[in-house]
């Protein structure tokens, strides 16, 4: 399984690491080993970017939350 996989995973049955990704996006995903472009194609929240990278349809691809907080 990619990291994005893992990582996207995470955030879907993990409840830390949701927050830590609310918390700050940037760090998270750098610490979980995600590379620049995996970055770039989550914080876009473009499903057909985060989809060409995992080998899948934009279908199979949740609904991305790209929000993080300033505090």
């Amino acid at each position: 399984m990619s990291k994005l996989l893992d990582y996207l995973n995470a955030l879907d049955t993990d409840a830390t690491a949701l927050a830590a990704h609310k918390s700050g996006a940037k760090a998270a995903m750098g610490g979980f080993g995600l590379s620049d472009d995996e970055q770039a194609a989550v914080l876009s929240g473009d499903k057909e970017a985060v989809a060409g990278l995992l080998g899948i349809s934009a279908e199979e691809v949740p609904a991305l939350d790209t929000t993080e907080s300033v505090y």
